[in-house]
């Protein structure tokens, strides 16, 4: 999920998103495209998502044969399949709208939801779910912070993929029909963006210091520490695109970084709650019998 994401956004920022101007196939019916670079790189994003849809049906099939089976990890593998397929037609859309920018910040955003899907599934497999099961909330008051926390969260996604929707980077090359941009300035995007990322930085600077020095257990604050580290790196980076006229590796290194915060968030909501681990995912504890087997 993570590649999927990365290898989209390099199909923008290389100009390559009519690199393939048919779909399911690149051109003319032909399965892959000329040799030259812009063909290779949307081609090559497109094995991705058939990769991707192959190791999600293994994911759903595994989940359907466990033993006992789990309804709560047949779900999840099973609308990872459904949203990768939805994500896939939705390029097919994007690419026959000649790169509409508000198809491809729903892309965006529906790709970044299927990550948010994907470690939530992760998780859950590690921790006994459902019925019967522990379930100790570790405390209710940042339980609620962090169900609250998602707002800003999807607001400074949201006013990011409005940026770049903006932006210089429409995903069309010399050469190609020229993509259309989203109907407003750069400049106003990239501050009501910046206000976005200053409220978020801030809540999370305040639940550091808030939860730092409150008997909560560690995992809670250790989520909290990642989430601010993670939020002044991107806000780091944000600026420095800015201030260097949006360079193509900075904005991918900063997709990157809305990833490992979407993962961020997804992880300290899941944290809120103690659950007993599956047999056989443990962790082991260094020991030096252990490095010598």
């Amino acid at each position: 999920m993570i590649v999927i994401v990365l290898s989209g956004a390099a199909v923008r920022l290389t100009g390559s998103g009519l690199g393939c101007p048919d779909w399911p196939t690149c051109f003319h019916g032909r399965i892959s495209g000329s040799m030259s670079i812009h063909p290779l790189i949307e081609y090559a994003n497109r094995m991705v998502t058939v990769t991707l849809v192959i190791l999600t049906a293994v994911t759903f099939v595994a989940s359907l044969l466990r033993t006992p089976r789990r309804r709560d990890l047949v779900w999840f593998s099973a609308s990872l399949i459904f949203g990768v397929i939805a994500d896939a037609v939705l390029g097919g859309f994007v690419v026959y709208s000649k790169l509409n920018p508000w198809l491809v910040s729903l892309h965006m955003l529906l790709s970044l939801a299927m990550v948010v899907v994907s470690a939530v599934l992760y998780h859950r497999s590690k921790y006994i779910y459902g019925e019967g099961a522990r379930a100790d909330v570790r405390d209710p008051h940042f339980r609620l912070i962090a169900r609250l926390l998602w707002v800003p969260f999807i607001m400074l996604l949201i006013t990011g993929t409005m940026t770049t929707g903006s932006g210089p980077h429409a995903g069309s090359s010399q050469g190609q029909l020229t993509a259309r941009r989203l109907p407003f300035a750069f400049s106003s995007a990239t501050w009501v963006h910046s206000l976005a990322a200053l409220l978020f930085i801030g809540l999370v600077g305040g639940l550091l210091l808030t939860i730092w020095n409150s008997p909560v257990p560690r995992p809670l604050q250790l989520g909290v520490r990642r989430l601010v580290v993670i939020a002044l790196i991107q806000g780091t980076i944000g600026a420095t695109q800015y201030l260097t006229h949006v360079p193509a590796a900075l904005v991918e290194l900063h997709i990157l970084g809305a990833v490992s915060l979407t993962i961020g968030v997804t992880q300290f909501h899941l944290r809120q709650s103690a659950h007993d681990r599956e047999p056989g995912t443990e962790k082991r504890k260094y020991s030096p019998s252990s490095r010598r087997s």
